[in-house]
């Protein structure tokens, strides 16, 4: 499984989860091409910082075009969420 499809499932399956939460901002900043902080990679557990960084890597690749924008669209739903 591909890194999108991988974050996209952890993001589905844990909206809640401050892991999670960073990721979709992740996410959301490369869309958007909006500045992130870094650091906030930082604050993640290791799995979560190291599918941060598959995402980073396979985000640079357009033939995942179509799991990005699920990914988008699920990100932008979490983003919305009142905690």
């Amino acid at each position: 499984m591909n890194a999108i499809k991988k974050a996209r499932k952890f993001i589905a399956d844990e909206p809640a989860n401050p892991n999670a939460k960073v990721l979709s901002r992740l996410v959301l900043s490369l869309e958007s091409e909006q500045p992130f902080a870094v650091n906030e990679l930082y604050g993640m557990d290791f799995d979560s910082f190291e599918l941060a960084l598959e995402v980073l890597k396979d985000w640079r690749l357009d033939r995942y075009y179509i799991g990005k924008a699920k990914l988008i669209d699920l990100s932008m739903q979490v983003s919305e969420l009142k905690a």
